[in-house]
């Protein structure tokens, strides 16, 4: 298979954005921001990823307005792929610090190992169910579940839901997004008493099978470059880097 191009690197960056949906965006002279109640950084944040044309500073501050008649803070998502490039400096110099540095991975599904344990359950649409375990096992409040619900169900490629059982109980779920020949996936999470088990390299590694049984030929995730565990259990499967995020959030 063919190294993975920058060309390929903006796609990821495009698709992530596509299967982590906000509630609403509103495109901004070449940015992207994006609003969902303050759910996630994801999803409430400026994506600078295409051409800027206005002067970078007036942008910056009318950003800060949006944000701020939105009762959110006001945060930056830094790619490679900014623009302007030299972004990242002006808002360094603004007093926007670094939070969340987190890396992007991927591998190839021409070969997955098959999945040893069986007991598990993927729906293809967002059931109320899943959603229930999916709270549970993250604790989120109500005024949360019901933000990850819109947004979930704002996803407009093909979605697989994953439950994992034991003895009857939901211990473990998470989902994966197909598109453009990528699986991407989100939000596994295992209850806090199962844990290093392998049940999550069991659920990924059903994700990616079901992902390349509806055409993915490679897959995708986003980890925090601080989460140990997580980078352990993605290098074992066969994940490997190709580019660095991170948020730039103004100091209180």
């Amino acid at each position: 298979m063919n190294p993975i191009t920058d060309v390929d690197h903006k796609t990821i960056e495009e698709l992530s954005l596509n299967h982590w949906q906000p509630l609403s965006t509103l495109l901004y002279d070449g940015w992207v921001l994006r609003f969902a109640n303050g759910y996630t950084k994801r999803a409430n944040s400026v994506q600078p990823i295409h051409y800027s044309t206005q002067d970078v500073h007036e942008k910056i501050e009318e950003c800060e307005r949006i944000y701020a008649s939105n009762q959110l803070s006001t945060i930056f998502k830094i790619t490679p792929f900014i623009q302007p490039e030299h972004l990242d400096h002006i808002l360094h110099e603004k007093g926007y610090d670094v939070v969340d540095l987190s890396r992007v991975q991927t591998r190839s599904l021409a070969t997955i190992k098959e999945p040893e344990h069986s007991d598990v359950k993927m729906d293809e649409q967002l059931t109320g169910e899943w959603l229930d375990h999916f709270c549970r096992l993250n604790q989120l409040s109500d005024l949360h579940r019901g933000t990850m619900e819109q947004m979930l169900n704002n996803i407009r490629t093909r979605t697989g839901f994953i439950s994992l059982f034991i003895d009857g109980q939901v211990v473990a779920c998470g989902f994966g997004v197909v598109e453009q020949g990528y699986i991407g996936l989100y939000d596994i999470i295992t209850d806090a008493n199962f844990r290093n088990q392998g049940l999550a390299e069991q659920m990924i590694l059903h994700l990616l099978h079901w992902g390349k049984a509806n055409g993915a030929t490679s897959s995708y995730l986003q980890v925090v470059a601080n989460n140990a565990p997580a980078l352990k259990l993605y290098a074992k499967l066969g994940f490997s880097e190709i580019y660095t995020y991170w948020y730039r959030v103004k100091k209180a």
